[in-house]
């Protein structure tokens, strides 16, 4: 993993079997302070997948106890057309168009997609391309704020004499994706298929990744939204029960969840709160599926052929908005994080607000900055520019200093398996980069580049430090063609 975090310094065979050695009975109790109070748990008492992860440094005390703050609208927003996995949008307004917040914007005419909504009031400057960090541009619309527009203000509405297909069309017609992967549209995640029975909602608040802490901040300030999502989730499902899986790192977030999924929970809605070991990647879909029921999804199959569906506790917010409340998806709970920026945050920002306005509001960056990355430090990607927009699936923005980084270049392969015993999915990694580097990617797939879904662990244990999620996501560009 050649983007952010990893162990520094010497690291033999010797010095794995004596961390072997000792991490049963280290990790065996897990001591955090929460509330003013130290708590002690037994790590063995948490759930956990069985197979590879790792336990990078958590780097979450910078915000983990900052509250939201609420970032205002800036000068001028970028709102990507292509938001989520499917055909992007189509734009429904003009150039030059007034536009109140909230209003549609973009729509997907053919194809899987959502719409887009306006995320302030003003006026459409432009249609052009914005910088993506994936995709290099993306098109895009540029509208600019009327910055004395009064924001809208939403009340609460009552949704329980409403039918699956009317909940559904709600959470379409707010444009909710899947705000903790790769966006994809929540209403099709919500409609899974006939021949798939699903008995089961897991709720992913495990946050696992590095520096990452919106969605605890939301847990921690939103429980009761949060449940209340998932009841309306169940309800369009047509199923009972409902899981919550959170990392043992946040105490405070079990305790809070615990006693509103307690409060809300009745005949017809069971809601249960399940600790999860720390250990990453807990809050991979496949990992967390079999952490809490035992179930295990098979290769390229979806959680509901084991009668799973999850979703990210901050989507779940978004569909309460988008049912109880009428509010579309256009702001976003973003983590800034690292010592290369001044004030670290928990923000929410308008959809469209670029990370040079994000820079400013936290008042610039430090000399010690060294690099910037959209997402988490295990599987975001490095960025050089900050004419980026936030969109609906940014979850952080880090800005690592040089001592958070390890910019050393790579080594060959000598053979450890160390990558193999990280692997969460039993894949081979270092086959997969050296069939790459020989020229060979199309033979991959006997190894499983398919079935990874770029974590970057077997990367963070690699000895070598080699690129290894790069080399995959290599391997897959050029064996598709």
């Amino acid at each position: 993993m050649s983007n952010g975090i990893r162990f520094n310094g010497l690291r033999t065979r010797r010095f794995y079997a004596w961390l072997q050695a000792i991490k049963v009975s280290y990790f065996k109790r897990l001591t955090v302070a929460a509330s003013g109070f130290i708590q002690v748990y037994d790590m063995t008492s948490f759930l956990t997948f069985p197979q590879g992860g790792v336990h990078p440094p958590e780097s979450k005390q910078m915000t983990s106890q900052l509250a939201i703050e609420e970032m205002g609208a800036p000068a001028e927003l970028e709102i990507i057309l292509g938001q989520h996995i499917g055909a992007p949008c189509t734009p429904t307004v003009a150039l030059r168009d007034e536009v109140k917040e909230g209003d549609l914007i973009g729509e997907v005419v053919k194809g899987l997609g959502v719409p887009l909504h306006a995320p302030v009031a003003g006026k459409v400057k432009a249609f052009g391309a914005s910088a993506h960090p994936m995709r290099v541009t993306a098109p895009s619309i540029t509208i600019v704020t009327d910055l004395q527009a009064a924001p809208v203000r939403y009340t609460p509405g009552d949704w329980s004499g409403l039918s699956s297909e009317e909940l559904l069309k709600k959470v379409h017609g707010a444009g909710v994706v899947g705000i903790g992967g790769a966006g994809f549209p929540s209403h099709v995640k919500l409609n899974p298929p006939a021949d798939n029975p699903v008995d089961k909602l897991i709720l992913n608040g495990a946050e696992c990744e590095p520096y990452i802490t919106a969605d605890h901040r939301q847990m921690l300030e939103h429980s009761a939204e949060i449940v209340e999502g998932a009841k309306v989730i169940l309800k369009i499902l047509g199923i009972r029960d409902c899981h919550i899986g959170i990392e043992a790192n946040k105490p405070d977030a079990i305790k809070v969840m615990s006693q509103a999924a307690a409060a809300a929970s009745t005949p017809e809605f069971n809601i249960m709160v399940n600790p999860l070991k720390v250990k990453y990647p807990q809050g991979s879909e496949k990992q967390l599926i079999q952490s809490i029921t035992g179930r295990k999804v098979p290769g390229f199959a979806l959680p509901s052929a084991v009668g799973v569906v999850v979703h990210n506790v901050s989507t779940t917010k978004a569909i309460y908005d988008a049912v109880v409340l009428g509010k579309p998806l256009y702001e976003k709970i973003v983590t800034i994080s690292g010592k290369g920026i001044k004030r670290p945050a928990n923000l929410r920002v308008k959809v469209g607000t670029k990370l040079s306005d994000i820079v400013a509001h936290l008042g610039g960056v430090t000399p010690q900055l060294a690099k910037i990355i959209m997402g988490g430090p295990m599987m975001g990607f490095a960025v050089s520019s900050l004419d980026i927009p936030v969109t609906k699936t940014t979850s952080s923005v880090l800005f690592l200093a040089e001592d958070e980084i390890d910019a050393n270049p790579h080594s060959q392969c000598i053979r450890c398996g160390w990558c193999l015993e990280a692997c969460p999915m039993g894949l081979e990694p270092k086959e997969i980069a050296i069939h790459v580097e020989a020229g060979r990617p199309e033979d991959t797939g006997k190894f499983g580049v398919f079935e990874c879904f770029e974590c970057g662990c077997c990367a963070y244990v690699c000895p070598a430090k080699r690129p290894l999620v790069q080399f995959i996501r290599l391997a897959k560009m050029k064996a598709k063609r």
